[in-house]
Parts: C-alpha cells; sequence; structure tokens
C-alpha cells in the first residue's frame, strides 16, 4: 500500500497533498479527506492508510498552504477561521477533484469526501459547490452556519446544491454542532428531500475519531468507522 506526497496546482499556486493508495493499477474509487484543525497530521495521514487499506485511493489536500510557516506554528496557533477563507477552500477542493478526476488510476465518476471537525465543514462545503461527489460523510463537522473568509453563505445554506448521499457522524456531549444542530440539519436536509443519514455517538465529544488527543473515544470510534466503510461500499464500490 504505497503512499506519498504529491504537489498539485491551485489558481497558480503549489499546495501539497498527502496520498495513500491501494496496491494495484486501478482504476480506484477516491475519497478526498479533508483535514482537521492540526493540518495533515499523523492523525489524517492514518485515515487516509485505512481508507487505502479498504481498496480506496485517498488524498488530503494541505488546505494550509497558503498561510506563512511562522503564522501557521506561532504561539497561540491561529484558529482555522482566522487564516482560512471559504472561496479558496472551494478552490482547493476542486482542484483536488480534477487531479484526480483526470489521473489514469481513479474512476473519476466515483469520487467521495469526509473530513473531520473543520474538514467535516469542508466537505460539507465540497459537496455543495463541485457536482462530481457521489458521497458525503462529514465527521462532527462544525461552523456549518457560519462564513470564513470572504464567503458569502454559510455552507448550511448551500445544502440544495448537495446532490449525494450524507452519512453525518456526531458525538452527544459536542457543542459544535450540538445535538440543536444535528436537529436543525436533519430538518433542512428533511425539507430539500436529500438522502441523509446522521449518527449519535453516546457519550462522545467533538475529534471523538483522533487517536491523539484525549477526546478520542474508542467505542465512538469503532462504531462510526465500519459504517463509513459501508456508506462509501454503497455509493462508490470498492
Amino acid at each position: 500500500m504505497p503512499s506519498f506526497w504529491e504537489n498539485i496546482q491551485v489558481n497558480g499556486q503549489d499546495m501539497d497533498m498527502y496520498a495513500s493508495v491501494p496496491s494495484g493499477s486501478g482504476p480506484f474509487s477516491a475519497i478526498v479527506v479533508s483535514q482537521h484543525g492540526g493540518g495533515v497530521d499523523k492523525f489524517i495521514q492514518t485515515i487516509c492508510d485505512r481508507f487505502a487499506e479498504a481498496g480506496y485511493a485517498a488524498v488530503a489536500p494541505n488546505l494550509y498552504h497558503r498561510v506563512p510557516d511562522d503564522v501557521l506554528n506561532g504561539d497561540p496557533r491561529p484558529r482555522p477561521w482566522d487564516v482560512l477563507s471559504d472561496p479558496d477552500i472551494v478552490a482547493d477542493v476542486n482542484a483536488t477533484v480534477d487531479f484526480l478526476r483526470n489521473h489514469p488510476a481513479i474512476d473519476g465518476e466515483r469520487l467521495g469526501i469526509t473530513g473531520f471537525c473543520m474538514g467535516g465543514r469542508v466537505a460539507w462545503l465540497g459537496a455543495a459547490t463541485n457536482p462530481h461527489f457521489k458521497a458525503l460523510a462529514p465527521y462532527y463537522g462544525g461552523n456549518l452556519l457560519v462564513t470564513w473568509g470572504a464567503g458569502e453563505t454559510p455552507p448550511y445554506e448551500l445544502a440544495e446544491n448537495i446532490n449525494c448521499p450524507i452519512l453525518f457522524h456526531f458525538g452527544e456531549v459536542d457543542e459544535n454542532p450540538s445535538q440543536d444542530d444535528m436537529r436543525k440539519f436533519d430538518t433542512e436536509l428533511t425539507r430539500l428531500g436529500k438522502t441523509h443519514q446522521f449518527y449519535t455517538y453516546p457519550g462522545a465529544d467533538h475529534a471523538f475519531m483522533d487517536f491523539t488527543t484525549g477526546r478520542h473515544n474508542k467505542e465512538a470510534s469503532d462504531a462510526s468507522w465500519p459504517r463509513t466503510l459501508e456508506f462509501f461500499a454503497a455509493h462508490l464500490g470498492g
């Protein structure tokens, strides 16, 4: 199972991207893994590797590629919404999709997107602005009700443009997204006639999948991951 870093172009700028692929020649279904606030770190790379073990090509674009290292590594570390902008995020996701759709080892008609924490928000925004995704699976994506940077419309208000099935994982004691947020999202997606399934994990907080932090919840992680793989298998194959 090879894994490596790749550079692609976004509006004339370099963007680095972690990639993990199954052994063999493909073509493979592919999943965009949207980073959490910590960036494309050990946790996100491990998620990509786990998707590759399950038969998917997985790529995680570095959404911080425009942020100078001294700013990104400052003390305190900046919050994602202080250094990221929704139009730039959309451009990064679109460039990643274009790369995958033009790669000979990828089946460009079988693309999914997932993400963790801010990456869940990125995944929702990506699926709402790019028509090529066939499945969307956010993990505890917060801040869907607000814009970042030069964004004009919150991701939540773009739900009508999502034209693929949605699987959303929530922690029961998470405050962003909260259980009230979950009910709001459910009501809106139901009103719009969007196929969706929500899971809430008892006692789980935000970042319950991240095994590098104290908020990791093994029971929630172990329950949610097979559901995610089954969801992508149903809609992407693999």
